[in-house]
């Protein structure tokens, strides 16, 4: 898939994601005790891959746009576009995961590699 294209739809994906986690969590939120109360490691990590789903998409829509305005050569765009939407992906999974087991918190530099080597590829296509 064209990398616009992939990251166009990766963000909009993850928005309805962000969306839906939010409606199941706001079924439980004004319980004191759910998921171990509000400052609870469970609660904290569930809320974090909430709103990953909704930072993330943003990362990948603004890199679509960012595509538009300044076009990066092919090889570059396309790993950006794969690393941003493994991070969209990854990163509110780890999240739900490590609320459910905290031992999944070891899977945590998946996501970050995927936004880091999303971000570097994207200035290192400019600078090519």
């Amino acid at each position: 898939m064209e990398p616009t294209n992939l990251a166009l739809a990766t963000g909009w994906i993850a928005m309805l994601c962000g969306v839906a986690s939010g409606v199941v969590m706001g079924l439980n939120f004004h319980r004191e005790d759910w998921l171990g109360g509000y400052a609870s490691f469970r609660r904290r990590l569930t809320r974090l891959g909430h709103i990953s789903f909704f930072g993330i998409g943003f990362i990948n829509l603004m890199f679509a746009f960012t595509l538009r305005a300044m076009p990066v050569p092919t090889p570059f765009g396309e790993f950006a576009a794969l690393g941003l939407a493994l991070a969209a992906v990854t990163m509110p999974l780890t999240c739900f995961l490590a609320a459910w087991r905290p031992d999944f918190r070891q899977l945590f530099p998946v996501p970050v590699v995927g936004l880091l080597s999303g971000i570097v590829m994207l200035l290192a296509g400019w600078i090519a």
